[in-house]
């Protein structure tokens, strides 16, 4: 049963659902935060990381860049999935940094919403999401590790 079970979850349309799911979140965020671009720079500018001159082209570029890698990743393109893992890295930084600092502000991840409406706990359940989307992001690269290590295996077998 146990392996009948672990070999479901290693299938390739296992896989290819994660993967789907994922990029679906980040066309989804990139989305919404291309729609009103100007409030996301708004949150950006709230964090106080980047200086203020910055503040627009990031709001514009990131969520561009957001939407590009998830297709990529859609169709397993080299390299998108790396620049995802990097995203999220740097999302899951910024929002340990804005919890460390208490700082009471909307996350912007979905885009702009009430910063009044989630406030802090808007942060933290961020955070929690976001590394829950790294779990996925890690059982991809254990599936291509996977791939890997039996295509190398075969070709070990065929040479004998």
């Amino acid at each position: 049963m146990q392996v009948k079970v672990f070999g479901k979850l290693t299938s390739v349309w296992m896989c290819r659902l994660v993967r789907w799911v994922l990029s679906a979140l980040f066309i989804w965020a990139g989305g919404m935060k291309l729609v009103n671009p100007q409030a996301f720079g708004v949150i950006i500018g709230d964090f106080g990381i980047v200086p203020e001159l910055s503040v627009m082209p990031i709001a514009i570029a990131l969520p561009v860049l957001e939407i590009i890698v998830a297709i990529g990743l859609i169709f397993d393109m080299r390299g998108s999935l790396a620049v995802i893992t990097g995203l999220l890295a740097l999302f899951i930084v910024i929002l340990v940094y804005g919890i460390w600092l208490g700082l009471d502000i909307d996350c912007g991840c979905f885009g702009p919403q009430d910063p009044e409406w989630r406030a802090f706990n808007g942060l933290r359940s961020a955070l929690y999401r976001d590394l829950a989307m790294m779990a996925s992001i890690y059982f991809l690269y254990f599936w291509r590790f996977r791939q890997t290590a039996h295509a190398q295996a075969e070709v070990i077998r065929n040479n004998r």
